[in-house]
């Protein structure tokens, strides 16, 4: 018996208002298989798919189902079947799948096949138990089997990111891993070596090896590293300071002498003023 799926209450978001904005570079383009008419049209469709499914804005030979591609060309599976086998073929599972943990796998899977992110944590758990119990092709399938898909993309309509308003796509800022899938791969591949050890291995030379160890690393940070400086030590002694000194006496005493100026004559180059003639 199958856990059901737990309840949660949908979040207001862009992708649940519905749109006014005129259509511009922002509008996502909508490949429809029933619109195809040439063999081009088919190839950008499919084009299409691998971009969303895989986040790839190039179709890898490695990652390239040629199966499923010659059914949809052949029109024997609709879109929603491609989207399908793409999502349950062994280099989604090996990329995607295998390298994330349950929550954010769901948050990337509602990304690529329903066009939007998770409401809230409550559906990031409810969508991992699913995981947990059905497996990713189960989780796979419950969304391309539910009203949500049907109703904006139906059997003919690659997925696309809706209504992305003020917003850049999601393959272009959610990596395929996250850093702690990074961080474990590296933990992995030390395993029970040392940095020495590890440092050592290759064609390093002996100053290399030594500038790497980190015991020598520290040795030379302490060495250009300042001494710190006792703010409460330096505070007591300022205090102490302005409490024994001695502030000089400065003022002088006021005399009721009268000063009296005298003249001093001066001596000018030239007469700038005319002489007073005599009678």
């Amino acid at each position: 018996m199958s856990i059901p799926l737990l309840e949660y209450s949908p979040s207001s978001q862009n992708q649940r208002v519905e749109g006014y904005e005129v259509p511009n570079e922002d509008t996502p383009t909508i490949y429809k298989l029933t619109s195809a008419t040439l063999a081009t049209d088919v190839d950008e469709i499919i084009w299409a798919g691998y971009r969303q499914i895989f986040s790839e804005h190039l179709i890898l030979s490695s990652y390239r189902q040629k199966f499923l591609e010659s059914q949809l060309r052949n029109q024997a599976i609709n879109i929603r079947d491609f989207i399908r086998g793409l999502g349950k073929s062994e280099v989604f599972r090996s990329q995607v799948a295998d390298v994330n943990s349950n929550y954010r796998l769901v948050d990337l899977i509602l990304q690529r096949f329903l066009g939007r992110k998770s409401y809230n944590k409550k559906e990031e758990i409810a969508w991992s138990i699913v995981i947990a119990t059905k497996g990713v092709h189960g989780f796979i399938d419950a969304l391309l089997d539910s009203e949500e898909y049907l109703e904006n993309f139906g059997d003919d309509i690659v997925p696309y990111q809706r209504r992305r308003y003020q917003g850049r796509p999601f393959n272009l800022v959610n990596p395929r891993y996250s850093d702690y899938w990074r961080n474990a791969q590296s933990m992995r591949s030390i395993g029970t070596r040392s940095f020495y050890n590890i440092r050592t291995s290759g064609s390093l030379t002996t100053e290399d090896i030594r500038k790497a160890i980190p015991a020598g690393f520290f040795a030379m940070a302490g060495n250009i590293i300042t001494p710190e400086r006792n703010y409460q030590r330096t505070i007591a002694s300022v205090t102490s300071q302005v409490k024994t000194m001695e502030i000089p006496d400065t003022s002088r005493e006021l005399t009721t002498e009268e000063v009296t100026i005298k003249p001093v004559a001066v001596s000018l180059p030239y007469n700038y003023i005319p002489s007073i003639a005599k009678n």
